[in-house]
């Protein structure tokens, strides 16, 4: 049966936090509405996983407040973790035991009566496709198994806000889509979820609203066709005849454009981002203004596109580095330290 909640799910005004001399959190603030996936969109060591930790009650912050359905993280830290739910980077169940012996234990250690835990179990098993590993040992699961049965430990006891952090972090794509699946499913029976991902697609096909964070702090936040637009209307995508024309290519495009030009891995491949007032007729002029200046320089196009900006561009406009989709070692680190 579907639950839903309204307001704010999460409200946090200038969270600080540190290790030792290193500051992973400086003053964060977020409001994540209730009902959707909000993502939390950052580089290695941007903070994403101490967030999620203050605000899961693992960690006290060191300055600011947050509150999680309007209960205080600290001062009511028990009424918080009745109604969230964290699944981590890494599979937190016991590997030694079968997945029905996993979630059925789980269910016990929440005060459900045996029957009730097993049928639970089976419940969550036949809804993750997970019904004939059930009897196998967890550490003879895939990659993508191990995220599912993780994910429905989580929500043995169904909570109003869900924590995931980088749940899809070294999965195939195949077991991708199975987790977000899942995720839209949990979503859709009136769970928020608080997303933390480095891979941008993800956000993009998940989140209704996503935060970026970088060295501790939201530097952008707002739908995924907002922040899009925040940095152009249009991004102009070019395939060149010859590679050895790129430098003069990348030359005649800042000139022309007056904008960062980003040179793609393919040596012939070369992109900018057009479009600054936010207008479609903008966009179009300045490529077809480009596109112009090109062919009078001499330079042969093979291949022209224009488009909307990706989260991709946007995340390098606005942390001027690329996201990079590995494990938060920054913040492995920092928690290493405490």
């Amino acid at each position: 049966m579907s639950r839903r909640t309204t307001g704010l799910a999460i409200e946090a005004e200038g969270l600080t936090r540190s290790f030792g001399e290193t500051r992973a959190l400086a003053g964060i603030d977020l409001q994540v509405p209730a009902g959707a996936v909000y993502g939390l969109l950052g580089p290695n060591g941007a903070g994403k996983t101490t967030a999620v930790r203050v605000l899961a009650t693992l960690l006290r912050p060191d300055g600011g407040q947050a509150r999680v359905f309007g209960h205080d993280v600290v001062a009511e830290a028990d009424a918080v973790r009745a109604r969230v739910s964290l699944t981590g980077q890494y599979a937190s169940v016991d590997e030694d035991l079968t997945g029905t012996e996993n979630l059925i234990l789980l269910g016990r250690l929440l005060g459900l009566p045996k029957s009730a835990a097993r049928q639970r179990a089976e419940q969550l098993l036949a809804a993750f496709g997970l019904t004939e590993a059930a009897g196998r040992q967890v550490k003879k699961y895939s990659g993508g198994m191990r995220r599912r049965i993780d994910i429905a430990a989580s929500i043995l006891n169904t909570p109003d806000l869900l924590f995931l952090d980088e749940p899809t972090t070294g999965l195939d794509p195949r077991s991708r889509n199975q987790v977000w699946e899942i995720v839209r499913a949990v979503v859709a029976h009136g769970t928020t979820v608080l997303l933390t991902t480095q891979y941008l697609d993800e956000a993009d096909k998940l989140a209704s609203r996503i935060a970026v964070v970088d060295h501790g702090r939201v530097i952008a936040e707002g739908t995924p066709g907002e922040l899009k637009s925040s940095v152009g209307s249009g991004t102009v995508h070019l395939r060149l005849r010859n590679a050895d024309q790129r430098p003069e290519a990348e030359r005649v495009l800042q000139a022309t454009l007056s904008v960062p030009v980003q040179l793609e891995a393919d040596p012939v491949a070369i992109t900018a981002r057009v479009g600054g007032d936010g207008s479609e007729l903008d966009a179009s002029a300045q490529a077809a203004r480009a596109l112009g200046e090109l062919s009078r320089a001499g330079i042969v196009v093979d291949d022209f596109s224009l488009g909307q900006p990706s989260l991709d561009e946007v995340f390098l406009a606005l942390t001027d580095h690329p996201a990079v989709p590995a494990t938060d070692e920054r913040d492995d680190e920092l928690e290493a330290a405490r």
